[in-house]
């Protein structure tokens, strides 16, 4: 009991902490201007004219839902990079100023503290993308009367995707020093989802050896495989009836199936694993 109760203060000290850092400011300023662009862009949707006619209600429903795929991938790249960064300097940061040998004292330990920052993280990161998910649906709806079919399970798989990647920062975090943390984890999630750019050009060319390349980063680092599970929620369904055939996952906004149960126990069992990992790594280190 007493550890749960620390775990859990520890996770709401983290949370006051995480929102008044200037990360916060910088990624609603990032969140703010995404909101504004894409709010420009949607309104101007119904103007765009094909084959010298204007859009259908459909067709203008169809893009929509493509386009905000898009969107919605800069915003999981918004919360990838504020995570990234928040998760380096709550570990490492502390450890190189020395204030963590007042916190981590003894009877305290180490991964009950690691546990309750964790924990911290995951909900600072979670409300972020909750907030800012719905209010970019709102921008959607208000410019183009589309809502997505399965908005909160989209949303709860871009939290997991930001939870996989504070996971892996926390563990950088207590190996190496806070920036080069951030850097590296960032620099993996754009690598893992070129990997699945890339492994699905090779599944749309019938290229077995191309296609395992994104299918093996998907396994190593869950994020590419979270996000394609979200667009699938976003998407429309009519655009994987019009276009999955022919492309089978080589365009990079467009996911042709959803995530399997399988894939999803893996996700918990690899974040289980990697602070785990971190929690050793902790233990081990000289303060």
């Amino acid at each position: 009991m007493t550890t749960v109760r620390t775990v859990m203060t520890v996770a709401a000290l983290t949370v006051q902490e995480a929102s008044r850092r200037k990360v916060l400011r910088a990624l609603a300023v990032l969140m703010l201007a995404l909101l504004g662009l894409s709010a420009w862009g949607f309104s101007r949707l119904m103007d765009v004219e094909f084959d010298g006619s204007a859009l259908t209600s459909g067709e203008a429903r169809l893009v929509a839902s493509q386009v905000l795929n898009l969107v919605m991938f800069g915003m999981s790249l918004i919360a990838a990079l504020g995570t990234a960064f928040l998760a380096g300097p709550t570990m490492a940061g502390e450890i190189e100023s020395g204030i963590a040998l007042s916190i981590l004292a003894r009877p305290v330990r180490r991964s009950t503290v690691l546990a309750g920052k964790w924990l911290g993280l995951v909900i600072f990161g979670a409300g972020f993308v909750a907030v800012a998910g719905f209010a970019q649906f709102l921008v959607v709806w208000a410019t183009t009367d589309y809502w997505p079919p399965q908005p909160v399970t989209g949303l709860a798989l871009l939290a997991a995707q930001t939870m996989v990647l504070l996971t892996l920062g926390l563990l950088l975090a207590t190996i190496i020093s806070p920036m080069a943390s951030g850097i590296v984890a960032v620099g993996l999630f754009g690598a893992t989802w070129i990997a699945g750019v890339v492994g699905g050009v090779g599944q749309a060319f019938h290229n077995e050896s191309v296609a395992q390349v994104g299918a093996v980063s998907r396994i190593l680092l869950p994020t590419d495989g979270l996000w394609r599970g979200a667009m699938h929620s976003f998407q429309d369904p009519s655009a994987l009836l019009l276009f999955g055939g022919e492309l089978k996952g080589g365009f990079p906004f467009l996911s042709d199936a959803a995530l399997s149960p399988a894939y999803l126990a893996w996700t918990v069992l690899w974040a289980a694993l990697v602070l785990g990992l971190a929690a050793v790594t902790l233990q081990r280190r000289d303060l």
